[in-house]
């Protein structure tokens, strides 16, 4: 029986992650993402999709692994979605505020005339990704279940996000077990738990992001204390462009720790993103999925109901969670010093661009970046020292201090790459590297083989790779 896999996305770039596996004429897509960054980038969102694909199996619901079900479904895509529990509500959320974006960005650029398409269209509706959510087929992890003929999978928890995943993929009549990596997390961390350990695979594709660095110390809560005790010093904001998903409830762990330790001023914390809400409440409800560390510390605050010690799991001082544009427009009007968490992470678009608008041009104000930045991204434009960014057609001066640190990253270090893959007891036939950028993969691929000993082969965009 022919196995072949190839990658139609997070090919030598880390976004867009999309594999096509083939077992004799079963097709069956892992992860189906959008390309973000560099124009050239953006632009393969609108290429079609491939054909025929019976089935999807989904890592975890980050917007660079889910972002395009729904214009898959758009397309004719009629089978299931399998992913975890919990993956499936996150991604009802992330597709759902995607196409609402996409449709409200297209409808910006016709009315102010800033695109260059006449009409500008949306990649895909809101109403595609309600379509998307009900092929959704929740698994619990640990559970083996059919996604075609002969072919099962088996969610493994990646310690990434919440309901993150390795989807061990395992074809009976070629005795092959294929390791799609998705994202790979951290070691002792706060919120999530530590990667699950995997001992064997035929085939492996695994992510490179960090592949040529080491994350900074954990000094995450002192760096944090620094930014935001200089900037309310100065009367400023701290605005931080955050992933709605996974990264706004690190941010509030570490901003509560902060307050009841009396290193930081009590300031109004702002998270301004109508899906942070809704992805907020789901960490809540599922502390069991987390940490053990959230977990006792819910259960430490015994006197309160359980809604209410869930709550308090991810709270600060004068947490307020914007509801309204007409609330984010007041936040961004006033003068308070305050700290303002708003997606997207890397300032692509969404409720921070608005905050960004106002927030850059004053130089009592810091934005803080907390996480990785695309090449091609505003986030990266800023990060790396530019005086002027473009936004909704204007250019908007920067006077703002910019801090970066990427300790907060829920990707794996190169570093704790090694270290997962240490627990494999017998090397894979083949490694293939995905998801990162070319200097990253290659020094990561040149680390595995020396180290280790392995093949490793980091696949083009469209490479058909036989296994």
């Amino acid at each position: 029986m022919s196995v072949t896999l190839t990658s139609y996305g997070a090919a030598r770039t880390v976004t867009g992650s999309k594999h096509l596996l083939e077992v004799g004429d079963h097709k069956i897509l892992v992860d189906c993402g959008q390309f973000q960054g560099l124009r050239e980038l953006r632009d393969r969102n609108w290429q079609p999709l491939p054909m025929g694909v019976e089935a999807v199996i989904l890592t975890h619901a980050h917007l660079d692994h889910c972002g395009l079900l729904p214009r898959l479904v758009q397309q004719g895509f009629r089978g299931r979605i399998f992913c975890t529990q919990a993956t499936a509500q996150l991604a009802k959320i992330v597709m759902a505020d995607a196409g609402r974006l996409q449709e409200e960005d297209a409808e910006r650029a016709n009315r102010k005339g800033y695109s260059k398409h006449t009409p500008a269209l949306a990649l895909f509706t809101e109403d595609d990704a309600a379509r998307a959510a009900l092929q959704l087929q929740p698994v619990g992890y640990d559970r083996p279940v059919p996604v075609a003929p002969g072919v099962t999978v088996e969610f493994l928890n990646a310690g990434h996000l919440l309901g993150s995943s390795f989807a061990r993929v395992r074809i009976a009549d070629a005795n092959k077990t294929i390791l799609f990596g998705g994202d790979l997390g951290r070691y002792g961390r706060p919120v999530l738990p530590d990667p699950t350990p995997v001992a064997e695979a035929d085939v492996v594709l695994l992510e490179s992001t960090y592949g040529d660095r080491l994350h900074e110390g954990h000094d995450d809560e002192a760096r944090l204390a620094q930014v935001i005790s200089e900037t309310a010093a100065r009367k400023g904001k701290v605005i931080i462009p955050s992933f709605a998903l996974g990264r706004v409830e690190e941010l509030l762990y570490w901003i509560g720790l902060l307050e009841s330790q009396k290193r930081i001023p009590e300031l109004p914390v702002y998270v301004d993103s109508p899906m942070a809400r809704e992805v907020l409440q789901e960490y809540r409800t599922r502390l069991n999925e987390l940490d053990p560390e959230i977990a006792q510390m819910a259960a430490q605050a015994g006197s309160h109901s359980r809604r209410e010690r869930d709550v308090m799991a991810f709270s600060t001082a004068r947490l307020r969670v914007v509801s309204s544009p007409k609330e984010s427009q007041a936040v961004q009007e006033s003068a308070e010093p305050a700290i303002i968490i708003s997606a997207s992470g890397m300032a692509t678009g969404g409720r921070v661009l608005h905050h960004l608008r106002t927030g850059l041009p004053d130089e009592r104000n810091t934005i803080l970046f907390v996480g990785y930045q695309s090449v091609g991204t505003r986030g990266r434009q800023i990060r790396d020292g530019a005086k002027f960014t473009r936004m909704h057609g204007q250019d908007i001066p920067i006077r703002a201090h910019v801090a970066s640190f990427d300790s907060m990253s829920a990707h794996a270090d190169a570093n704790e790459i090694m270290r997962w893959l240490g627990h494999f007891t017998t090397p894979p036939t083949l490694t293939c590297l995905v998801h990162g950028e070319p200097g990253p993969m290659d020094t990561l691929k040149a680390r595995i083989e020396r180290e280790l000993k392995w093949t490793v082969k980091t696949p083009m965009q469209g490479e058909r790779i036989p296994l």
